[in-house]
């Protein structure tokens, strides 16, 4: 489920009616104590990030000062949560609660219907309280069941003057959730103030993937559950997946850097969800520490198998390049060989490269990249169904451990034929791209390059022309991919394929 951060969620409460604590989110330290002096009194700072267990590891702290909060804001603007950076933290006035409890609505899978837990008992460790939780029904249209929150209240012990406003609280989460479609809003805990009001003191909130689209106002750029915020490269990736919808692409990145007596970094890319799982836990038994996972699956596109490696081949750091993924994939595999072919052409792939192609047409696949990719400084090698991926784990850390002498991979711009961008080259825009033909090349090698193309050019007076209509173009770029590393491979020189990849 796509997340928000406790600001963001505490907003969404606040536009509802429902007090929050006055101040803002900072990205640096002298913002941070910007929001102190304003607010005039002592704080709370509190790391944006997407986990449990902040006070823990040092992400809250209290400020009376704003010099202390500026101290404290710069600490945990260098922390990191997992491998990623904190970036913000969140400046509020200290409200110190007379009573604490904890609330969460949540979607019940199992009941088909939202539920809503309350404890009196808020803050951390309230999972190890379970029996203390009580379980309120909802209804789609009505909120909480009003006999079971007015049971609840009657045994919770607070003072009774503060039941209606309590009661209140409980319906404004429901239907604040319900409004931006939550899979989850929890906000633990909910204080009473010595005046009698309530205020969220905390707040965590996840949205329905598939409602982000009906809701911009969330700001939300990726409709996916990660552990932490997107990165410009999961955001790009998103991006690719959202424009091509043949087949599958997800990308997330896992670390940047391999541990202390790891083997090493290395770019991840599976075809099939268990599958990949399995492979993943190949390599990480050889040693190896994963960047990222991606997969790409069902029947993808040759641009989109590119995209990903491109966008793989982005992170620093790697010593290689493993792809492993189901092996009875049920998936043209030759489509998926083609787009790695030119990925690994365009980068000049310096790190081994360890390929499984189990599937359909997996004998056509494996020839294409292998021979597709010599003469690549890096060992580029396929391998089919019968492989497994432990086996070919064993033979990436050889592969890795013989190339120890060389820097690992650094991000670096693709190279293009000199011919592409120039004056006198024909090109042949579409989705996502342009068609490039050498116009040299094609007056000495015009038939064979129209060969490799699946009868997309035709030759009109010494000049390519198209077969098919501008607006047909756009469904073809698989068959011009193909036909540019085929046309590499047989050595005939004179077309390309440049392809778009917006922010990378």
């Amino acid at each position: 489920m796509a997340r928000l951060h406790e600001h963001q969620a505490k907003k969404l409460l606040a536009d509802a009616g429902l007090r929050i604590p006055r101040g803002r989110a900072a990205s640096s330290a002298d913002d941070a104590a910007a929001v102190s002096r304003d607010l005039g009194g002592p704080v709370v700072v509190k790391i944006q990030a997407w986990t449990t267990g902040r006070k823990a590891m040092g992400g809250v702290a209290f400020a009376a000062t704003p010099e202390e909060t500026r101290a404290h804001a710069s600490r945990m603007l260098g922390m990191s949560v997992g491998q990623f950076p904190v970036t913000e933290v969140l400046v509020e006035e200290q409200l110190p609660p007379e009573h604490e409890l904890f609330v969460s609505l949540a979607v019940d899978d199992r009941a088909r219907a939202p539920v809503m837990l309350l404890a009196v008992s808020g803050g951390t460790g309230i999972e190890d309280r379970a029996a203390e939780v009580a379980r309120v029904p909802c209804s789609l249209t009505q909120g909480p069941e009003r006999a079971a929150v007015d049971a609840f209240l009657a045994r919770s012990g607070l003072p009774e003057e503060t039941h209606t406003a309590l009661s209140w609280a409980f319906s404004t989460i429901f239907a604040t959730a319900k409004k931006h479609e939550a899979r989850s809003l929890e906000v633990n805990p909910l204080g009473v103030l010595a005046d009698g009001s309530v205020v969220a003191l905390d707040c965590r909130c996840t949205i329905d993937d598939y409602a982000v689209f009906r809701h911009p106002e969330l700001g939300i750029d990726i409709a996916r559950e990660l552990d932490h915020p997107p990165t410009e490269l999961e955001r790009i990736a998103y991006r690719v997946e959202q424009e091509d919808h043949r087949g599958t692409f997800f990308f997330a990145q896992m670390n940047n850097a391999a541990p202390q007596g790891s083997a090493g970094l290395i770019g991840f890319h599976g075809a099939g969800g268990g599958g990949s799982m399995m492979s993943m836990d190949a390599i990480s038994s050889a040693g190896f520490c994963i960047a990222n996972f991606c997969d790409t699956s069902g029947n993808p596109s040759p641009a989109k198998v590119y995209r990903a490696a491109r966008i793989i081949l982005e992170q620093p750091g790697l010593v290689g390049y493993f792809g492993s993924g189901s092996g009875v994939a049920n998936q043209e595999q030759f489509w998926s060989a083609y787009g790695l072919a030119k990925a690994f052409w365009e980068l000049e792939l310096s790190i081994p490269a360890l390929i499984r192609l189990g599937g359909n047409t997996e004998d056509r696949a494996v020839d294409i990249l292998v021979s597709s990719c010599k003469g690549l400084p890096g060992t580029v090698e396929a391998y089919r169904k019968t492989d497994t991926p432990a086996s070919i784990a064993g033979r990436f850390a050889e592969l890795v451990r013989a190339a120890a002498g060389t820097s690992p991979w650094r991000p670096r711009a693709p190279r293009r034929p000199a011919f592409v961008g120039t004056p006198g080259s024909h090109s042949f825009a579409f989705k996502g791209g342009t068609v490039w033909i050498d116009a040299a090349s094609w007056r000495s090698h015009g038939p064979a390059i129209a060969s490799r193309c699946a009868g997309l050019l035709r030759d009109d007076a010494g000049r390519p022309a198209l077969t098919c209509t501008p607006e047909a173009l756009h469904t073809k770029d698989s068959d011009f991919i193909a036909g540019e590393v085929e046309c590499r491979r047989d050595g005939v020189p004179g077309l390309f394929v440049m392809l778009d990849i917006p922010g990378l």
